[in-house]
């Protein structure tokens, strides 16, 4: 039998949860220090043997009514709700838009990494963040023509061709082809648009990006879902020539961005050709 996740879960919240702080009155005679299994079911409106059923495993599929309410009953943060509906195989519910705000400890870490590219991401591919380093070797964020800064309106511009120039301030290309790019990203996008059903703002994209670029309408249609993963880029830079750089992802979980970076490997030309970068940036 699959582990009972749900039902532990149910069970560790209620009986950390003071009756007090569940807004609860009591006389102050009680052996629990948590609620007790009536008194969440009077909480969350349903019955003491729905109760009991879910936290032993015998009832394991509760609608999202029942979920929503047992979360509000035990005063989940909302990690934890989202979590409850996970282990009830639902996709937690969300009524924000997609985070577009840089944390501090975000922002002191794309600047301590100063010898490595390093750009900042929103779940939906808005560029947010980047360093002195990733200017030198990508080219400046500010001239990448990108509307409202979004790779993908800079990959996907109107109409069927592709424009090299709008996706960086100079060309750069997917070792394995655009379209595997292309692809990859759009793939991306739908898993965000799925977890971010009410930003209207990532809505107004994919619809307008429809409409204007048969290629991403053509991509859009297959249903493709997943996450963006590593890559190998070349980039065609002005000063040192071709560079063929390993890009990574990183994620931040708690505030829903992508950590963008780009490396080489030691005992490669690339890697010679990024320290010749880096050292212009500290020259006079």
């Amino acid at each position: 039998m699959s582990a009972n996740h749900f039902g532990t879960a149910v069970r560790g919240w209620r009986e950390r949860l003071p009756p007090l702080e569940g807004g609860l009155e009591t006389d102050g005679n009680r052996r629990v220090s948590g609620l007790r299994r009536e008194e969440l079911a009077h909480l969350a409106g349903v019955s003491v043997d729905y109760v009991v059923r879910l936290e032993q495993g015998r009832a394991r599929t509760p609608s999202a009514q029942v979920v929503t309410a047992l979360a509000r009953a035990l005063k989940l943060d909302p990690s934890e709700r989202d979590h409850l509906f996970r282990c009830a195989q639902m996709v937690p519910p969300c009524d924000q838009a997609v985070p577009r705000q840089v944390p501090p400890r975000i922002r002191r870490l794309v600047q301590r990494l100063a010898d490595t590219p390093v750009a900042v991401y929103s779940a939906d591919w808005t560029i947010l963040e980047w360093n002195p380093m990733w200017t030198a070797v990508i080219g400046d964020p500010g001239v990448y023509g990108w509307a409202d800064d979004s790779l993908v309106s800079g990959m996907f511009g109107a109409g069927d061709g592709r424009r090299p120039e709008a996706i960086a301030a100079w060309p750069v290309r997917a070792r394995d082809g655009d379209e595997v790019e292309e692809r990859a990203l759009v793939a991306d996008l739908r898993v965000t648009a799925v977890a971010y059903p009410a930003d209207a703002r990532l809505a107004a994209l994919i619809a307008h990006t429809i409409q204007t670029n048969e290629r991403f309408a053509r991509l859009w249609s297959t249903g493709t879902a997943g996450t963006l993963a590593d890559d190998r880029k070349i980039v065609e830079h002005p000063l040192v020539g071709s560079l063929e750089l390993d890009l990574e992802v990183l994620m931040v979980s708690d505030a829903d961005l992508r950590i963008v970076t780009y490396n080489a490997a030691d005992d490669r030309l690339d890697a010679r050709k990024l320290s010749e970068l880096r050292a212009a940036i500290h020259s006079p």
